[in-house]
């Protein structure tokens, strides 16, 4: 106890400042780990029921939208059904209205990561330098050099506080934007989904093969094949 009162009192107070920000930082890391497990979790969940629903099922997008509403994903099936869009594009602009509401609560408290990335190593930096000065003000003592060793030795603790701090944050500030753009991606394909959902009629095989066979031809025509192929009896 008394060493650790002897490094605050010779940092000017700063390791304080810096226990304050390393319990924030890691405050922000769970709240937000627990918060992408739940939200990317339940993304995958809807994701494959919105699969399996047929095409212009409305009764299964509102009982799936109700069973996810407390989800930001369930909002967006939600916000679909009740949208009554007539057009593809009317209801694009409403799901990525919902999409943008969703933004601030997926970034929600990452920017005291990334302040306590960058603040933790000046902080401590400036604890050693206030420490350092201490120092050297003994040099005019007896055992001088003995206590100016000790004290350069204890004021560089606060370098080394700060670079762990840094050292957490930029570490789990790397995993939760990586978190962030995989929950960016659900809510897209989501939004792509109830598109094709409410708006597509599914491909019939005969389409495909009609399709694939009127491009052939008017192919043959476009490059001169077809009087071609006549001739050969094909």
């Amino acid at each position: 106890m008394e060493l650790i009162t002897h490094l605050i009192k010779l940092s000017g107070g700063l390791p304080i400042l810096m226990a304050l920000l390393l319990l924030i930082a890691v405050a922000v890391i769970v709240d937000r780990v627990w918060f992408y497990y739940r939200v990317l979790g339940a993304g995958s969940r809807v994701e494959e029921s919105l699969r399996a629903l047929g095409y212009r099922d409305v009764r299964g997008l509102k009982a799936l939208g109700d069973e996810y509403a407390h989800t930001l994903q369930g909002r967006l099936i939600l916000q679909a059904v009740a949208s009554n869009a007539a057009t593809p594009e009317a209801l694009s602009q409403h799901l990525d209205e919902e999409v943008l509401w969703s933004m601030p609560r997926l970034d929600q408290y990452l920017w005291l990561l990334d302040t306590a990335a960058t603040l933790g190593p000046l902080l401590g930096l400036f604890g050693t330098i206030i420490g350092m000065i201490d120092t050297f003000n003994v040099l005019g003592s007896a055992g001088a050099a003995v206590k100016a060793t000790g004290g350069i030795a204890d004021a560089l603790v606060s370098t080394g506080m700060g670079l762990f701090i840094a050292i957490i944050s930029v570490l789990f500030l790397n995993l939760l934007n990586k978190r962030l753009r995989l929950a960016m991606h659900q809510l897209d394909l989501i939004r792509l989904l109830l598109l094709n959902r409410f708006f597509g009629e599914g491909v019939k095989a005969h389409e495909v093969g009609a399709e694939h066979f009127e491009s052939r031809s008017a192919l043959s025509g476009h490059l001169g094949l077809g009087d071609t192929r006549k001739a050969e009896g094909v």
